[in-house]
């Protein structure tokens, strides 16, 4: 690594640099996990919609008995359907779980209690203080530009500058955050790490298929969209307003807009879900965020890692020794 950065938060956290990727359901395994900390980060482990203890115990054998360091990221609607992931990712000796996508966080205290750090993702200021309150260590500042899914309503910078002022707890940036100047942007703003999503589900230690990684190289900033349909025709109880970013093919051009009629209708639910379920390019599901464009490359975790901090350091590192006169007035 030909640079470095690194905030208060992420080196009393033990971390080389303050880079976490996001528990990106079914993308973010174990070995995205463990490749993310042996860079420097903190890898984290996503127990998406259809997650399973066998599957997040598999998942976190892999970092840990690499003796890696590594979190967990868990829905918070799919630990009312199923206790026994908190008590799993517990057990499984993460340093942080992060759950998110609901309105309480009861989870926190038996989470600290193991000794272990919580997070949480928000989209306002509200919920930001509600969730300090309740206890909860670190807060992700989850901005509109983000993939997957999430409270598509505030730009990311606007949203972290709205949440630092409001809480003196770490805020750790996510979504648009894809090359070195967006973490030089955030880290210059006062976040404490960037979480980010879209550039590693597209390194080979994903669980992505190559399908879906040709699909995100080949994407623009453009071809994203925010939709629904999907959690509808596969079942998931997702609540209404967490709708998932995705880049757009012929599903989302024919079904965007319908959520209320495919609530009502079994029928196009059923036919939906049988052509998700296709392994076509033109209907595949891929969480992507708006930063898709600037990702042109499939390159190793570690790779991207050296890329994000090596140029961020140097941005930062310009304007820090920058000097001269200032500009004459008019």
């Amino acid at each position: 690594m030909t640079g470095s950065v690194w905030t208060d938060w992420s080196r009393s956290f033990g971390l080389e640099v303050p880079i976490l990727n996001a528990p990106m359901g079914g993308v973010a395994g174990g070995a995205l996990a463990s490749a993310v900390t042996k860079a420097g980060g903190l890898g984290m482990v996503g127990i998406g919609s259809a997650g399973t203890v066998e599957f997040l115990r598999h998942q976190t054998s892999i970092p840990r008995d690499e003796g890696r360091r590594f979190g967990v990221g868990l829905i918070a609607w799919a630990l009312e359907r199923d206790p026994g992931l908190l008590d799993a990712a517990i057990d499984s000796g993460p340093v942080l779980i992060s759950v998110s996508f609901g309105d309480g966080w009861s989870w926190a205290e038996q989470v600290r209690d193991a000794g272990i750090t919580t997070a949480t993702q928000i989209y306002d200021v509200e919920t930001a203080r509600r969730a300090v309150d309740a206890g909860v260590d670190v807060l992700v500042a989850s901005g509109s530009e983000g993939g997957g899914h999430g409270e598509h309503r505030t730009g990311s910078l606007v949203l972290l500058q709205e949440v630092l002022d409001a809480v003196s707890v770490p805020v750790l940036a996510a979504g648009g955050v894809a090359t070195h100047r967006g973490l030089a942007a955030v880290l210059a703003a006062g976040a404490a790490g960037a979480w980010l999503g879209t550039p590693f589900a597209t390194c080979p230690e994903s669980l992505a298929t190559d399908t879906v990684r040709a699909l995100m190289v080949e994407a623009g900033s453009g071809d994203t969209a925010c939709t629904g349909v999907f959690d509808l025709a596969l079942g998931y109880p997702w609540p209404a307003r967490y709708d998932e970013r995705v880049l757009r093919n012929d599903l989302t051009d024919r079904w965007g807009g319908t959520e209320d009629d495919l609530t009502a209708d079994a029928g196009a639910r059923t036919a939906l879900a049988r052509a998700i379920e296709e392994t076509d390019a033109a209907v595949a599901v891929v969480d992507a965020g708006q930063g898709v464009g600037l990702v042109t490359a499939v390159r190793p975790a570690a790779v991207v890692v050296d890329e994000l901090v090596s140029g961020a350091a140097s941005l930062l590192s310009v304007w820090a020794h920058r000097k001269g006169p200032a500009a004459p007035g008019r």
